[in-house]
């Protein structure tokens, strides 16, 4: 008789990577992200100059492949002779930067206004949900421009701004998915073992909460960096000359023109960013949705 060899079942994060990698647009945002955080991480060995280097003899030289350009700047540079592939790159590292402190400021609040929202209901989540609802109605990026007028120019004001937006995305997706699991059996149970309610929210009922909030963040990513560009743009965030992406749309807007470069490659960085960052989120929602997987 043959023997018959059972598989061990696999594991939640090598079911999780099966079922993300089917997505093959999934896979390509997950690659520009890591090559993203690779060049963010690397920054000062990867880029060929310092952003702030100037070259005055090289005032808005095309690209490498344009006649006139040099393989010196492959990417050309701007209007006081700054390296634009340099400034990229560290461009990547600002505005991921901006993106990991606006997920974790806006996840943080959100899920704790989630969190006593949906556990304790009656005048407590009434008053959240009112004021989340508030938020919402108003415009996300007048909103923001009008937190970070308050506040005043800068990137951390500027990443503030950007959360204080994204808040009640995560504290209404929180409440929501609290207010499903605590009815449940496993909640009634450590309930009735003695758990108290900060153990209850953040041990019994969050991690069971986690996978909309993990596809959430993911998106988040996305919206933070756009609307941080578009406050740069405006002049609310990273002001000149730190090589911020929407910073660099907005200084070189009136040389669009004759150096069209110094718009188009800030503008590509952000559109492959948030395109990389929106492709990722797609499939960790369809590898975390059970409907989906089926």
């Amino acid at each position: 008789m043959t023997d018959i060899v059972l598989k061990a079942p696999p594991g939640p994060w090598t079911e999780l990577w099966g079922h993300f990698r089917r997505n093959r647009g999934a896979v390509l945002g997950l690659v520009i992200v890591l090559a993203l955080s690779f060049v963010a991480i690397f920054a000062d060995f990867v880029a060929p100059y310092d952003p702030a280097e100037q070259f005055r003899d090289f005032v808005l030289l095309p690209p490498a492949w344009i006649e006139g350009g040099s393989w010196a700047f492959p990417l050309g540079t701007d209007d006081i002779g700054r390296d634009m592939l340099s400034r990229l790159i560290h461009g990547a590292r600002l505005s991921l930067f901006i993106g990991l402190l606006v997920v974790t400021l806006s996840l943080a609040v959100g899920v704790a206004l989630g969190l006593l929202a949906g556990f304790y209901g009656g005048a407590s989540d009434t008053l959240i949900a009112r004021f989340m609802d508030i938020l919402l109605a108003l415009p996300s990026l007048l909103l923001a421009i009008v937190v970070a007028a308050i506040l005043g120019p800068g990137l951390v004001n500027a990443a503030i701004a950007v959360s204080v937006v994204i808040v009640p995305h995560y504290a209404r997706l929180t409440r929501a998915s609290v207010m499903a699991e605590r009815g449940r059996e496993y909640v009634t149970a450590a309930r009735l073992a003695g758990a108290s309610d900060t153990r209850l929210m953040l041990v019994t009922i969050l991690p069971n909460c986690a996978a909309p909030l993990i596809v959430q963040a993911t998106l988040g990513f996305s919206t933070a960096i756009l609307d941080a560009a578009a406050l740069g743009f405006l002049g609310l965030g990273a002001q000149p000359p730190t090589p911020e992406w929407g910073t660099m749309l907005s200084s070189s807007l009136q040389f669009l023109q004759r150096a069209w470069w110094v718009v188009t490659f800030p503008g590509l960085a952000i559109l492959i960013t948030v395109l990389a960052f929106n492709l990722m989120g797609d499939g960790l929602r369809d590898a975390l949705d059970p409907k989906l997987k089926r």
